[in-house]
């Protein structure tokens, strides 16, 4: 963030922290439907326009570190191999073999020179080809060449790798946008894997995914935590397109450094704002990252069902050492832990109070705007066309949207 950019977000906390009411023109926020947590049909779409034709986080590439390397990844739904070839180049496959839909793995990483297919032999190559086929005599007038793994797109942001079923999706970084030019600052390319955890939680996704689209909560869910030194009504945020966000909530005190952090090795080039501040970035449509100059924690929240989702908390970081760790780590990532558990205990009933006939939409305010502007791009995602009428939001944001 340059100089210009750092002093009006400054600007901009000030402004809210002291305002009396929302910004001039901004327009009333339409209640977000009911049934768009809990219809079937609705979901369905969902899953099929936004979930599978997105980017979305894969894995680190120092889990996957040597070549011939590869992880089994099922959040997306689909059974998917992210691997290190023998050139060292990342690819992504379907977990399917092209003879009749046998899984190629079955752990859930590993490494080798290829994969065979444990039910009839058909062997592949690490780039994907089908290079033998048991008794292939018996197959008339068949081309190897047409039967290779079919692969998922495969991008990376430095350590971090994304993948995509959408074989016509845009390029990851031309994805990002205006969020591409910030992160060069967090150098991905030298943050190091700390430790992944994954939460199963008895609710929809959506329900842990809006709370950490806003403080609105933070006194309320977190009065031992984090409101004990962010200022939730200085929070400033930025819409982009895309379904893409940032907020900036500031510290009580200008001077207040996490204490869990001091002494810990830090990324030499990362600017005043997320340096002093707690910056979070939304990467639609599920991927939440609060970066700090000593470490990034990453949030991806997946559906597992209807009212089930899975959130896995990824911890990566500058100089991290798995065999010498810096003494606070333990510590920090402890204490992050207590942080999301406080969002995730109150989920389960959240779910049960939405699926009663008490709930018939969500009113929501100024300060959960980036909430709106979440479903306004789930429903382009959708299509107007296809959506049912009662269920759709009407787009009033595109005058707040940072292009």
């Amino acid at each position: 963030m340059d100089a210009a950019q750092t002093a009006q977000i400054k600007q901009n906390m000030e402004m809210e922290a002291e305002r009396k009411a929302p910004p001039s023109g901004f327009p009333r926020l339409p209640a977000i439907p009911a049934g768009r947590y809990v219809d079937d049909e609705f979901l369905g779409l969902e899953r099929e326009f936004m979930w599978k034709r997105a980017w979305l986080y894969g894995c680190h590439a120092d889990q996957i570190p040597d070549p011939g390397d590869w992880m089994l990844i099922r959040n997306t739904g689909s059974p998917i191999i992210v691997l290190r070839d023998l050139s060292g180049e990342f690819r992504a496959f379907y977990n399917t073999c092209q003879h009749r839909g046998a899984p190629l793995v079955t752990e859930d990483a590993g490494n080798g020179r290829g994969f065979v297919c444990g039910y009839h032999g058909w062997s592949y190559t690490m780039d994907g080809r089908l290079v033998a086929v048991r008794d292939k005599r018996d197959f008339a007038d068949f081309d190897m060449s047409c039967h290779s793994l079919k692969p998922v797109r495969c991008e990376t942001l430095g350590k971090l790798i994304f993948i995509n079923e959408d074989p016509e999706a845009e390029p990851l970084m031309d994805h990002f946008g205006p969020m591409a030019a910030e992160f060069e600052q967090f150098e991905f390319d030298k943050l190091d894997f700390v430790e992944s955890r994954s939460y199963e939680v008895e609710c929809n996704v959506k329900v842990l995914l809006d709370a950490f689209l806003e403080v609105y909560h933070l006194k309320s869910i977190h009065q031992k935590s984090v409101d004990r030194f962010l200022d939730h009504r200085g929070m400033t945020a930025v819409l982009w397109p895309k379904g893409h966000s940032r907020m900036v909530t500031p510290n009580k005190r200008p001077d207040w450094q996490d204490p869990g952090t001091i002494g810990m090795p830090k990324l030499p080039h990362v600017t005043e704002i997320p340096r002093d501040n707690n910056v979070s970035y939304m990467i639609y449509p599920n991927f939440v990252m609060p970066p700090s100059d000593s470490g990034v924690p990453l949030l991806q929240f997946w559906p597992t069902g209807t009212n089930t989702c899975r959130v896995v908390s990824t911890w990566i970081a500058p100089e991290y050492d798995p065999e010498n760790p810096h003494p606070k780590w333990a510590e920090r990532t402890a204490n992050w832990e207590r942080i999301l558990y406080e969002d995730l205990q109150y989920a389960p009933q959240i779910q049960e109070s939405l699926e009663s006939p008490g709930f018939v939409g969500m009113p929501l305010n100024y300060q959960e705007r980036r909430l709106y502007h979440w479903h306004e791009e789930l429903d382009r995602r959708i299509g107007a066309n296809r959506l049912p009428e009662n269920l759709a939001v009407e787009p009033v944001l595109q005058d707040w949207v940072d292009a």
